[in-house]
């Protein structure tokens, strides 16, 4: 979401994060999909970034705000690190190093080195290639932005909807072959006083029939009054929400619409997913609630499709908008030869009754690339946006559609999706 910089404009936060800034970084990286990886899974944290296409770039510019952390790769000119290094140290800065390379240790521990003769706070080298939870391990051991989430603490689902510590958090949805965001989907997040953010497998599994109700309630109602606050600056999107079909049936989803919906000529309406496991079983139900939904502009997509492919083959409609692929199917399918043809089966499947294919889970460019080639049409995951809380989804789009810069020609397919973003 944020845009490679070559002569940019003296650094500012990429959000307004209100009476209190958000933690900032600078990514100087010469491959612009380590760029992207890196401020996405920042920017989901709460950190604001500044990405740098060398070394050279980020030397020219003054520092107008001194960023909390940077990344710093370091290329086969090993001394342009260093006069990075140098420049950080002239400017006063405090903050943390995190150099990045896929060199030899030994000429990563000369940089590291480098810059603590400079007094300057180096963290542990960083390999290339390295996981999404390398990322978040770094901000959770700096105490920046949200950190990772809570583990080991149990907090059921009623307390926590009762103290009002759940709130929804946004990840991003991409139109693979346009290459621009298409919606949003809602998960639901405790925000505990004492331990920080949990997520739902903590407080979902062992909840209570009457509070899934009431969280598919908030979840239905946050979705609402999102989408009316993203309509304020001329963004229409689809955010989906998960309920499980207990809850489903129980909603009332019609009146809740009609309070909460955004009053716009055209909103893009609410998607609500259910799990595959739960509703095929129950088709005709499915077929009941897509007709009572669709007069309020809701419809029904079916998750972590996978297994009951072969069943629903045999029939001849399905009331369902979206068909979103396992993630255990996607993960890898650009190699994975058992995989990939069960996921260009699921996709032509999805098509031939009129749904959209939804890959889930994406985290690599090849995986990415080999979804546009299979034909899916909707990509979610960490490579275009892990979720995070609704201000900062907010914020950062308003970011993205007013200050847009284009991306180089050899940007990835990945990072060209992000270019709507």
């Amino acid at each position: 979401m944020s845009a490679p910089v070559e002569n940019p404009a003296p650094p500012q936060a990429t959000a307004d994060a209100g009476a209190r800034r958000a933690p900032l970084a600078f990514i100087i990286d010469e491959e612009s999909n380590i760029r992207q990886f890196v401020s996405l899974i920042l920017q989901g944290s709460g950190i604001d970034t500044i990405e740098f296409i060398d070394g050279a770039s980020f030397r020219e510019v003054p520092i107008a705000r001194a960023p909390d952390l940077v990344f710093l790769n370091v290329n086969l000119e090993v001394q342009d690190a260093v006069q990075s290094i140098e420049v950080l140290s002239k400017s006063g800065f405090t903050g943390s190093v995190q150099v990045v390379s896929n060199r030899g240790s030994a000429v990563l521990d000369t940089v590291k080195q480098a810059g603590e003769q400079l007094k300057l706070h180096m963290l542990p080298v960083l390999k290339k290639p390295f996981e999404t939870s390398a990322i978040q391990k770094i901000v959770s051991g700096l105490k920046l932005g949200h950190g990772l989430p809570a583990s080991g603490v149990k907090v059921s689902l009623a307390e926590a909807l009762k103290n009002n510590w759940v709130e929804f958090w946004y990840q991003p949805k991409v139109d693979l072959r346009r290459k621009q965001l298409a919606g949003a989907e809602a998960f639901a997040r405790v925000c505990h006083p004492q331990h920080g953010i949990i997520k739902p497998r903590t407080f979902i599994p062992d909840a209570d029939d009457a509070s899934l109700l009431t969280l598919a309630e908030r979840a239905l109602v946050s979705a609402l009054k999102s989408g009316l606050n993203l309509s304020r600056f001329g963004v229409n999107l689809r955010i989906a929400i998960n309920v499980p079909v207990k809850s489903l049936v129980k909603l009332p989803v019609g009146e809740i619409v009609r309070a909460h919906r955004p009053k716009v000529d055209d909103w893009a309406g609410l998607m609500i997913d259910v799990t595959e496991d739960q509703i095929v079983p129950e088709m005709m139900l499915a077929d009941e609630l897509s007709k009572r939904f669709a007069e309020h502009n809701v419809r029904l997509a079916i998750d972590d499709f996978g297994k009951a492919y072969a069943a629903l083959m045999k029939l001849k409609k399905l009331p369902f908008a979206e068909m979103k692929l396992d993630r255990s199917l996607v993960v890898g399918c650009s190699t994975d030869k058992v995989h990939a043809p069960i996921c260009k089966t699921m996709i032509d499947l999805a098509h031939s009754f009129g749904a959209l294919a939804v890959g889930v889970g994406l985290e690599k460019a090849s995986d990415t690339m080999a979804m546009v080639s299979m034909g899916c049409d909707l990509g979610q995951g960490f490579l275009f946006g892990q979720p995070m809380p609704e201000e900062r989804f907010i914020a950062l789009l308003k970011q993205r559609v007013t200050v847009r810069a284009p991306a180089p020609p050899s940007a990835a397919v990945a990072e060209a999706a992000l270019q709507g973003v």
